[in-house]
């Protein structure tokens, strides 16, 4: 008599199959790629971030809507993390969303963790840096197509880095 699968058997078989094809062609699974964790105290987290950033990524606050230089950011390249340094976003994923912050539609890979959010007296979803775990922002379903997302991200608590001219 033969078991049904179950998820946790689907799955098991699932990553077998994934890592014996990965092995056989000699490629890094791209889970592979995920970032070290970064921690650190939170005093070196003070020396090392402005006090607007330190507010934003480390305590969860949100900057005041059209305050943030990255709104007007349209050249090619990569916002990271303010924090870490970590690519989060490219920039041709940017759009303008009339919220007063960054917007993107989709994330780089491995780049970002969400989390439910029920403060506020809503339920949101967070975005937190998938290194120093810095809360960026949060991701709504009111985007534009491919994706349909809006990662709708605090500008203080990322760096703009500008493509590299060939």
């Amino acid at each position: 008599m033969t078991q049904p699968f179950d998820r946790r058997t689907l799955l098991t078989t699932s990553v077998l199959a994934l890592a014996s094809s990965v092995a056989a062609v000699g490629a890094v699974p791209a889970f592979a790629s995920r970032p070290q964790p970064l921690r650190l105290s939170d005093s070196e987290w003070r020396r090392r971030l402005a006090p607007p950033a330190y507010v934003v990524l480390r305590q969860g606050g949100t900057e005041r809507p059209f305050s943030s230089p990255l709104n007007d950011e349209h050249r090619a390249g990569t916002f990271t993390c303010a924090g870490c340094a970590l690519p989060l976003f490219a920039s041709r994923t940017k759009f303008d969303s009339g919220t007063g912050w960054p917007s993107f539609w989709t994330k780089l890979p491995d780049a970002v963790g969400e989390h439910r959010d029920a403060t506020l007296g809503m339920i949101r979803t967070e975005v937190r840096c998938a290194r120093c775990d810095g809360h960026l922002g949060h991701v709504f379903d009111d985007g534009p197509q491919p994706t349909g997302l809006r990662y709708c991200m605090n500008g203080v608590a990322m760096r703009f880095v500008p493509a590299r001219r060939a």
